[in-house]
């Protein structure tokens, strides 16, 4: 109960003050130990290096290299991905391998790091009320609230706590990534490809990418004004970047070599 207290204490001076970037990642750490205990994450020292590896390429290369990045794959069948205050990255499982290339996963990641780089979780943070505000930290970061309803805040299908972003903050998490892969010498086609195969889904079998969709608004439009930036990047600039690599395949059937996603709790 004091943790309690002082939690929707801290809650409440975030909301009236605004977010340092030192309380952004002691919040990121907190909720990454809470998810870390309720999701279940893929534990392969291989397979979380080169998440890792390739994560890191990314976001080293942002305005926020300072951050202590890390990068956590979900093991959930359901399509999703979503980042956590302070630099806490997770993909799923199912988003991964429906990938093809290299290229496509880095492209998630470096939507996700746009998130965090833009701090748009911080934002919506702070325009919440602050009780509202400590009441969901508590019940994320405690065990304060039974299993129930820690499952409504927190699932396999990988919706963290205001984890729904406005059509605008996906626009900029758009940009960001297409400049964060630039950087990073990857080709940002994959951003474009990744969405068209959700967007396609969701017309066949709606169901297997209804997470993603719940957190991330997306649309045709979108799709069409990142392929815009991209036919603006000179054509030999564009064919200097990678897309793909065997490492990145070896990591895949690793992946998909181990025992099936388990079944999304109730």
């Amino acid at each position: 109960m004091k943790r309690f207290f002082s939690l929707v204490a801290l809650t409440c001076s975030l909301a009236a003050c605004g977010v340092s970037t030192q309380q952004e990642v002691q919040m990121g750490q907190d909720y990454a130990r809470q998810i870390n205990a309720q999701l279940p994450i893929v534990q392969d020292p291989e397979l979380n290096r080169y998440i890792n590896v390739l994560g890191d390429s990314i976001a080293r290369l942002t305005s926020r290299a300072d951050l202590d990045w890390h990068f956590f794959i979900v093991d959930s069948r359901e399509v999703n991905a979503f980042a956590v205050p302070g630099g806490f990255i997770y993909i799923n499982r199912g988003l991964i391998e429906r990938s093809t290339n290299m290229m496509e996963v880095a492209g998630v990641l470096g939507h996700e790091i746009g998130h965090v780089v833009r701090r748009h979780t911080v934002e919506q943070m702070e325009k919440e009320q602050g009780a509202n505000i400590g009441i969901t930290l508590a019940c994320v970061l405690t065990s304060i609230c039974n299993s129930q309803a820690a499952g409504a805040i927190i699932n396999v299908a990988g919706g963290a706590v205001f984890a729904r972003f406005s059509r605008q903050d996906e626009l900029e998490a758009d940009t960001e990534g297409l400049n964060n892969l630039i950087r990073a010498r990857i080709h940002p086609q994959g951003l474009v490809t990744m969405f068209q195969k959700l967007i396609a889904e969701r017309k066949s079998r709606p169901g297997g990418v209804e997470a993603w969709f719940r957190t991330h608004p997306l649309e045709e439009d979108r799709i069409a004004a990142l392929q815009a930036r991209i036919n603006q990047i000179p054509p030999a600039q564009l064919a200097s970047l990678g897309r793909d690599s065997q490492n990145f395949h070896r990591f895949k059937s690793r992946l998909q070599s181990l025992p099936p996603s388990p079944a999304p709790r109730q």
